[in-house]
């Protein structure tokens, strides 16, 4: 009997005995398949991946197509946007070409009013001045004061000589209504020694023969000036050309700005 049992047991079929091992089969294709790159048709979980990857992918195209869409509408933009740029930089153009002049008239106006009412520009020709100023001095000379507070003695000036169609920068040393004469170096000014204390002494006693030649008295009129220059041997002014008329003098004082060396305010 015992044999028997078993023989009979020993007959069943191998099927039978491993289908709990099925898992193993399963598994060792799950690996080939890993292994290959390749995923299970038949595994759950891969499955709804692969779906969810399918998904993305028709998302990721419709967002593609989309942004083909908006690039087409970008492009037709585009296209109008030229037209109408190409406007704007016309009117653009336009714009900055009138406020270009607008500016320069603006300018030129503002220097103009500088130049016929606040300061005059000169330059400083000859050595009638030295060493107050020297030749090619640059600066400006005060329009705006000499209209407001007008001539004081020792000032110094620029006047017009029109016959000669010049500037001339002077010292004026006698004003209307005075009686003006130098006699031995020395200024008179009805009748009374004036010093000048402008004079490089130095310069003055450089010169042995005289500095100064006598001029006799002269009494000026209303509207007139004795003016000379600081450099008296070198000096052509009211000792040739005799008292300066009031509307010859443009302007007074001397603001030199170049060179550098001689930077600074005369009689301003």
């Amino acid at each position: 009997m015992e044999n028997r049992e078993f023989d009979e047991m020993t007959d069943i079929p191998a099927s039978e005995n491993t289908e709990d091992l099925g898992f193993l089969a399963e598994t060792s294709v799950l690996e080939k398949l890993t292994e290959s790159g390749e995923k299970p048709k038949k595994d759950v979980q891969l499955s709804e991946t692969r779906v969810f990857e399918r998904l993305t992918d028709g998302d990721e195209k419709e967002d593609l197509s989309k942004t083909g869409a908006l690039a087409k509408l970008t492009d037709q933009d585009g296209v109008e946007k030229d037209g109408s740029s190409q406007k704007s930089f016309r009117s653009n153009a336009v714009k900055e070409v009138v406020l270009f002049f607008r500016d320069l008239a603006i300018h030129l106006a503002i220097v103009l009013i500088v130049v016929n009412f606040i300061l005059r520009p000169i330059q400083v020709r000859g050595s009638s001045m030295y060493p107050t100023l020297s030749n090619g001095n640059m600066g400006v000379s005060n329009l705006l004061g000499y209209s407001m507070d007008g001539i004081r003695r020792f000032d110094i000036v620029i006047i017009y000589v029109e016959d000669k169609n010049e500037y001339l920068v002077k010292r004026c040393v006698g004003l209307p209504g005075e009686t003006i004469a130098y006699k031995d170096e020395v200024l008179y000014v009805n009748g009374e020694a004036v010093d000048e204390p402008f004079f490089d002494e130095e310069y003055v006693n450089s010169y042995s023969n005289g500095f100064t030649d006598d001029v006799d008295e002269i009494t000026l009129g209303a509207d007139e000036y004795f003016c000379v220059g600081d450099n008296r041997p070198h000096s052509t002014d009211s000792r040739y050309y005799g008292p300066f008329r009031k509307d010859q003098i443009v302007s007074k004082g001397v603001f030199i700005f170049f060179p550098f060396s001689s930077f600074g305010v005369q009689t301003w």
